[in-house]
């Protein structure tokens, strides 16, 4: 069969990740008959250095010709360090989103036998631990009215939810659900905002057409401690945009590695698949960075296209690279530490 894939590597060590990740793409199109054919295309800081737009009208139309884009990472220092800047890397992903529909971020966060010793929990807190975080994508404080006063003395973001967008990423959840435990945790602040109260009135309206899914809710600060104290309660977890974005960083950490932990992002046109970390400028360009959740998100692209039993053999064969203690620095521990193309090569030759 035959797929268009759009390419955004990004910035930092965006492109290096994203390399591994295709070199592995395409061994599977070779193991099982299929042809990939990719599109590149500048987003981030590198699209503002050649265009002066983060996510150009070129990028776009690559991503709306696509059936499904894998994104390495944006950011960069010079933008992070000047907080005047009136075009910033940011704005690309922001846009991306608005544009393409991406209203759903799906991550997936499970525990590995052979890192358990590196979470920052005990090891009977989190062994076991397998849970998703879907975070609404574009609506709320992110999206809302902004600005300062004429003094600059003043400033305000405002939060805005509409029923609609509520029903569309409360009944996305509930798919998730089905597939996994049949349960969902709806995370809000309804004690005490109004946009909390609302997300709470319709997803309380949309149990009766659910009623093989159990459903609980859950303060946002509440569902923070639980986090960490019982990772392992949780199966699907659904919150807005700010919420999701800080909630989906902390549950990340508990398995030990950012460098594992890959994420969709499922949109109206179409999805974009990525690692959950950021574009790591630190270690750009020196062959360090660890590739495996990049793959991991490229196995969550294959699924999107319903190849089920490809994106199981990538998965399959990550587990397998980190048994044979094929891995990069920032998990090696006192083994060996390969480079982020060693480590792509060898996933690649054993799909």
């Amino acid at each position: 069969m035959k797929f268009k894939i759009g390419v955004l590597p990004g910035d930092g060590i965006g492109p290096e990740i994203v390399d591994q990740a295709i070199k592995v793409l395409d061994a599977v199109a070779k193991k099982y008959n299929h042809n990939f054919e990719y599109t590149h295309a500048w987003v981030g800081a590198v699209a503002i250095d050649k265009t002066g737009n983060p996510y150009p009208d070129e990028t776009h139309e690559v991503c709306m010709n696509s059936d499904a884009v894998l994104f390495g990472a944006i950011g960069d220092p010079k933008y992070d360090n000047d907080p005047k800047a009136k075009v910033r890397p940011e704005q690309g992903l922001l846009a991306m989103r608005k544009k393409l529909g991406l209203y759903a971020n799906i991550r997936p966060v499970a525990t590995f036998p052979s890192l358990i010793s590196k979470s920052p929990l005990r090891k009977d807190i989190v062994e076991g631990a397998d849970l998703v975080v879907i975070r609404e994508l574009t609506g709320g404080i992110y999206f809302g009215d902004k600005g300062r006063s004429e003094d600059q003395k003043k400033a305000f973001d405002t939060c805005t939810y509409t029923t609609e967008e509520i029903e569309r990423i409360i009944n996305l959840a509930y798919t998730y659900a089905r597939k996994r435990d049949k349960r969902l945790t709806v995370v809000d602040k309804a004690n005490v905002l109004a946009t909390s109260r609302l997300w709470r009135e319709v997803s309380q309206a949309l149990e009766a057409n659910n009623k093989d899914v159990a459903v609980d809710y859950m303060f946002v600060d509440n569902a923070a401690m639980q986090l960490i104290q019982w990772p392992k309660k949780f199966d699907v977890m659904v919150t807005e945009n700010m919420f999701g974005d800080i909630l989906s960083d902390e549950a990340s950490v508990i398995t030990g590695s950012l460098g594992l932990l890959p994420s969709a992002s499922v949109g109206i046109h179409t999805s974009v698949f990525e690692p959950i970390h950021g574009s790591y400028p630190q270690a750009a360009g020196k062959d360090i960075a660890n590739p495996l959740a990049t793959v991991l998100s490229a196995a969550m692209l294959l699924e999107s296209l319903n190849l089920t039993s490809e994106a199981k053999a990538i998965r399959d064969v990550v587990n397998k690279s980190m048994e044979a203690g094929i891995v990069t620095v920032d998990i090696a521990g006192d083994g060996k530490a390969y480079k982020t193309s060693e480590v792509g090569d060898w996933l690649a030759q054993n799909v």
